[in-house]
Parts: structure tokens; sequence; C-alpha cells
């Protein structure tokens, strides 16, 4: 397995078709798994668990640039709690022969926050969530987005 940058990463979103949220800085893909309890007296004393439901959250920082249609995409989805459909990936999806991973999902945007620091550009910082469509279950997609 070849080590991959961060850079190489794509954030896209969709809009009549995929594109590339390019005011996107630091991104940062957390997914972790319920937890049952599945503990038997045959355990040697050890407690037992099994993987449960999935969940996963995409915190995004961005450039504060209204003039962005990724940026505005994010927005719009923020105010008017709409889904947006989104896939985070480790590296280009959209040729043909691409072999990039990642979470893609209708993504809730459940945090929108702009920081104004006094010697840098106004970023906002953007926390997106897998939500409910009756068009696609969160999934890992492998290969060119279409």
């Amino acid at each position: 397995m070849a080590t991959r940058l961060g850079l190489a990463c794509v954030a896209y979103y969709f809009d009549t078709t995929w594109k590339e949220l390019t005011v996107a800085r630091d991104v940062s893909l957390g997914l972790e798994a319920g937890e049952a309890d599945v503990t038997t007296r045959g355990a040697n004393g050890w407690e037992l668990t099994i993987a449960t439901l999935k969940k996963g959250s995409v915190d995004i920082e961005l450039l504060y640039d209204t003039a962005d249609p990724g940026f505005t995409a994010l927005q719009n989805a923020y105010f008017t709690s709409s889904p947006l459909k989104m896939a985070f990936m480790d590296g280009p999806a959209l040729a043909p022969a691409s072999t990039a991973q990642g979470l893609l999902a209708y993504f809730s945007v459940s945090k929108f926050s702009r920081d104004e620091p006094l010697q840098e550009a106004l970023k906002i910082k953007a926390t997106v969530k897998p939500t409910y469509s009756p068009l696609l279950a969160p999934t890992w997609h492998t290969g060119e987005l279409n």
C-alpha cells in the first residue's frame, strides 16, 4: 500500500453533477460503531463486545468565500436543513479508472461556525453527518463517482 498525503484527498458535493469542494482545507472523517455486550461465562473473565450500528461525522474547515458554489451549497444545506449528497474520497474519483475510496452518503450539515482570527482569513468550521435518504444509504464507495 502506498502512503498518501491528505493533500491528495478530495471532498465532493453533488449539484446536478459531482463537483470538488475546492474551498475545503482540513477535513477529518470520523467513523465508529456502537457496541453490544456479548459477554458469556465461558469468556475466561473477559468482557466481550460486538460492533453494532456504524456512525460517522466529517469536520470540514473551509475558506469563507460566499462566491464559491461549494461554500454556498454547504451554507444553503445548513440554513434550509436540506440533505446534501457528498463523498469524501482518498483521491480523485471522477475518472472511469479511479480506485479512490471513501464515504458516500447524503449528509446533514449540523454545524456551520465562522472563525474570525485577527491575522488570518475568515474560515468556516462545518460538521456533516450521514442522514436519511430513500435514494442512498451511507456506503464505503470504491471507484468512480457517477
